[in-house]
């Protein structure tokens, strides 16, 4: 069998998505989940980036021991020492050089020339080289880079000790035999090839990433870049699921090459993803959107029952979609909880377990059954509320067909309590507003979703949205029976990522 390298870039790609910005504890929430996933490499973060960022890279680098953490870098030294120093005490480090190469990019980003982009790579692999064992290389934007030069600058790279060289598809121009031509060149024409792991980055915005990324491992390719539910930079990355599911569904293609994806952890890790960034999962998503294994047509489910596979390609169980819903509800024993928490990789110390059965029995006094997902919700507001400097402690809101609405909201904020009322067009917009005024700040409203945690008419509302500040796009998510407790508390969700990101 050959191995297919799973480099997932979640955390830093993905991260660059707007509004999918995550706290270090989320991160490394993530990370913890991408472990028990049996991803190979984790590209924690963007070191220099910010002082957060490093934290993150550096937190994830202890505690997070089975796969490589690796660290980005431009080849500027700075960046290349931050790197560095945040992987530094990894099991495995690694440091991910990236440098453009194409036309376009040395001629309007860095005014250079190819001599002189050739030479700053050099000094860079070498100074990144004297400082970190492992070294990945990315000429970005390889797919419109001239073929001539794209061949030296990975021969040059490797005979520098890059033991990774990526080819990165930056803005997603390129398709599936274009990509297969170029993989395929650089293993025909640069003579140490042999000498490193190639790997392919993919960029969907042309919809192709999954496509280009399975056509470079045809083609030659043993380490693929990508992002869980396929987030990141504009269209997003090739998503995981999706490369990680094709090599392993049509093996009559792929023939011997598989991964070490424990692919019944995929849904999971999927929702960790999806809950932490406030993106939603689109019910059509191959693999884990919630309509990839449903069937409404009554030929479809007919067909189904007297034979799974004929509509079927995939067994949900594979990707840790059970069929079967544990319910719990408020006569549940703490014991119940805790071992359907442990099954969802909800891990809690005894402390946390009581002060989370509390939680779980008031919203359970609220539903008649609480689900997988609920516990899921809950776990996170309680991850939220435990690190954030604003906290929603009190909410009144009067509205009706005949009057204005009114809302009144008590907070902690600061180490303070403030609160203030406010009217709105809505009474969603009067507790925002409410909300502007105890804080003294103001954002601008861009997005807001509103969708059912669970079934039933005591379901509990999930609201996520986008908010500006300062040009700066943040997402939040709040969770409640309530709809308007859940929007504000999505609301303070955004603005406490404002306000540590504001504080460094």
């Amino acid at each position: 069998m050959q191995k297919l390298i799973i480099f997932d870039t979640t955390l830093r790609d993905g991260e660059q998505a707007p509004g999918a910005s995550l706290t270090s504890q989320q991160k490394l929430e993530v990370a913890r989940q991408l472990e028990r996933l049996g991803v190979d490499v984790i590209e924690a973060g963007f070191p220099i980036a910010s002082p957060g960022d490093f934290k993150a890279v550096a937190d994830i680098s202890v505690k997070v021991r089975k796969p490589v953490i690796c660290g980005l870098a431009r080849c500027i030294p700075a960046d290349i020492e931050a790197a560095a120093k945040a992987v530094k005490k990894a099991r495995a480090g690694r440091v991910h050089l990236f440098l453009a190469t194409s036309k376009i990019h040395l001629q309007y980003k860095f005014k250079k020339a190819e001599a002189e982009i050739m030479a700053l790579a050099i000094k860079s692999l070498r100074q990144a080289r004297s400082l970190c064992a492992d070294i990945e290389f990315s000429p970005e934007d390889a797919t419109r880079t001239e073929r001539d030069f794209l061949f030296r600058m990975v021969e040059a790279a490797i005979k520098e000790g890059a033991a990774t060289i990526n080819i990165p598809d930056t803005v997603g121009y390129s398709y599936p035999q274009e990509i297969y031509s170029i993989i395929a060149d650089i293993r025909n024409n640069v003579p140490n090839i042999n000498k490193a792991v190639l790997a392919i980055h993919c960029h969907n915005d042309l919809g192709l990433a999954t496509a280009n990324s399975l056509s470079a491992v045809l083609a030659g390719a043993r380490e693929v870049h990508c992002t869980i539910n396929g987030i990141g930079e504009r269209a997003g990355n090739a998503s995981l699921e999706e490369v990680v599911m094709a090599v392993k569904t049509r093996r009559d293609v792929f023939g011997q090459i598989e991964t070490g994806i424990n692919t019944k952890e995929i849904y999971r890790t999927s929702r960790l993803v999806s809950n932490s960034t406030g993106f939603i999962v689109p019910p059509n998503k191959a693999i884990v959107g919630k309509n990839a294994f449903r069937h409404e047509s009554g030929i479809h489910q007919d067909a189904v029952i007297k034979e799974r596979t004929t509509y079927e390609i995939m067994d949900p169980r594979d990707v840790g979609i059970g069929e079967s819903v544990l319910v719990l509800g408020k006569h549940s024993g703490r014991h119940a909880l805790s071992k359907r928490l442990k099954e969802l990789g909800l891990d809690f110390d005894q402390a946390g377990l009581v002060k989370f059965f509390a939680k779980f029995k008031e919203l359970a006094d609220k539903k008649k059954e609480v689900f997988d997902d609920d516990l899921i919700a809950l776990a996170e507001e309680e991850t939220r509320r435990a690190s954030r400097p604003l906290e929603l402690t009190s909410l009144r809101v009067s509205t009706g067909t005949d009057i204005a609405p009114q809302a009144s909201v008590r907070l902690k904020y600061k180490k303070k309590t403030v609160s203030a009322q406010s009217g709105g067009d809505g009474p969603v917009d009067a507790c925002y507003k409410a909300v502007d005024k105890a804080t003294g700040m103001k954002a601008k409203l861009t997005n807001y979703e509103l969708e059912a945690i669970t079934g039933g008419k005591d379901a509990q509302g999930l609201v996520k949205i986008e908010i500006e500040v300062k040009s700066v796009s943040y997402g939040g998510k709040g969770s409640s029976t309530d709809i308007l407790e859940a929007s504000v508390k999505a609301y303070l969700d955004a603005l406490n990522k404002y306000l540590i990101k504001k504080a460094g």
